[in-house]
């Protein structure tokens, strides 16, 4: 619950949100797993790991947590086709939730009823810190443009090189256009750290590598004028979600999960052609699975578009931001609630009201 990954942030923000509709909610931490007190014996698990994790993390919990208890994976995945990884861990749980229906698509075959529950963002929107552009040591009279990744997640599906690419065919060596490429875990992937400190080696690209806190990250986001993601897939894409939801227009790849909430009236969308799917790290695996090579020189038309036009930034921004809390508002994890036997009024009647109705079992 505490690391600083797109997986915590996500338990992180569905816990504030369902405590948000009035029903109560315990947390058990996997890296410090202490049983909650008065954790009445009915309640759902809702469990954030990845089937191939999920053994080891059920085994993490303490002792009389499973129980007779519904379990629900909360998972996230980023390709047309399941891994075969995750055929024996899916077998964990009764059912799964998932980022989107991009994402339910590929998990779908695994057998599990899954459904899509997008992060309600807009009920736990992102709060920034009081961190301005000077203490991040950007320029005042700068257009900056960040791209986010955390190298765990995959560089080769983040593709943080497409969009140093469309930077550089956008910009060349603009002392007033930035590129700042904010990077988690850099010491563990230092061969993708130094592929990357290699092809970003010019006077208007920055990196930074501190971890931040969730606060002063979207203080960063706040501080810059554009959000880009060139991904090759997303189950969801949280990094451009609460940029549009700061009101920072975006500009990503057409394809895959961010179209959860996003369309071409609310974020610059890049073309792209499908190719299969393949991922040195060996991180993402899954015969006949496809993702998406965004097209460079349209991204980098999208970038001159919005540097040159402060106006159309803050056009595409607003539009951006109002799409992006219609979309991510709690319709869809109020419905998935209500079909475990959870409604918030429920909250209300205290903690030992909760009665989940079991699905099928896995």
């Amino acid at each position: 619950m505490r690391q600083a990954t797109g997986l915590a942030q996500a338990a992180r923000v569905l816990r504030a949100s369902i405590s948000r509709l009035d029903l109560p909610v315990w947390s058990v931490d996997l890296d410090n797993p202490v049983l909650p007190p008065a954790l009445p014996p009915a309640a759902p698990l809702l469990i954030h790991a990845n089937p191939p994790m999920l053994p080891l993390a059920l085994r993490a919990l303490p002792p009389g947590v499973l129980g007779q208890r519904l379990v629900i994976g909360y998972w996230t995945w980023e390709l047309t086709k399941p891994s075969p990884l995750w055929r024996r861990g899916a077998g964990f749980v009764h059912q799964a939730w998932t980022l989107s229906e991009f994402s339910a698509g590929g998990i779908a075959p695994l057998g599990v009823p899954v459904r899509a529950v997008p992060l309600p963002l807009a009920m736990a929107p992102p709060q920034p810190s009081a961190l301005r552009r000077a203490d991040f040591g950007l320029p005042e009279d700068a257009v900056v443009t960040l791209v986010s990744l955390n190298l765990a997640s995959s560089q080769a599906r983040k593709n943080p090189e497409a969009a140093i690419a469309a930077h550089r065919e956008a910009f060349g060596e603009r002392a007033d256009r930035i590129l700042v490429l904010k990077i988690t875990f850099p010491e563990q992937f230092r061969r993708d750290m130094a592929a990357l400190v290699a092809l970003a080696d010019a006077p208007n690209i920055r990196i930074l590598t501190e971890t931040l806190s969730a606060p002063d990250t979207h203080a960063l986001t706040r501080a810059c004028d554009i959000v880009m993601s060139l991904h090759r897939s997303e189950g969801f894409g949280l990094v451009p979600a609460e940029a549009m939801l700061l009101g920072r227009p975006v500009i990503a790849t057409g394809w895959s999960g961010n179209l959860e909430f996003m369309d071409p009236d609310s974020a610059a969308l890049v073309g792209y052609r499908l190719v299969p799917a393949a991922d040195p790290s060996g991180m993402y695996e899954a015969p006949g699975a496809v993702w998406a090579e965004a097209d460079i020189r349209e991204a980098a038309a999208h970038l001159r578009r919005l540097a040159d036009d402060p106006a159309a930034r803050v056009e595409l921004a607003a539009r951006g931001q109002a799409h992006a809390v219609a979309a991510l508002g709690p319709a869809k994890l109020c419905a998935a609630l209500a079909e475990i036997g959870l409604a918030p009024a429920i909250g209300r009647a205290g903690p030992n009201a909760v009665q989940p109705r079991m699905a099928g079992r896995a």
